[in-house]
């Protein structure tokens, strides 16, 4: 891990970030290595969920309705004796 020092921070960013740890209950420090690592990766944070990218590339296609076959008596369980 490297350390990096930002000078002539602006008073009120600094307040502004002050606020915005404090409402996610992190540091100062820890809100802007999310901030910059948000940043350098489009926003994305972390893995994508499959089923949500899938469900986000065809929600325009509209949704499928199955029409579920009834349900039947349960079988009976295995005898292994």
């Amino acid at each position: 891990m490297t350390s990096i020092t930002i000078r002539n921070l602006d008073d009120d960013v600094k307040t502004q970030l002050r606020a915005r740890a404090a409402e996610h209950r992190r540091s100062m420090e820890e809100e802007a290595r999310i901030i910059l690592r948000d940043a350098v990766n489009g926003g994305q944070t972390g893995p994508r969920n499959l089923a949500k990218f899938t469900q986000e590339c065809f929600a325009s296609l509209g949704g499928v309705e199955f029409e579920l076959p009834p349900r039947g008596a349960m079988r009976e369980p295995p005898n292994f004796s």
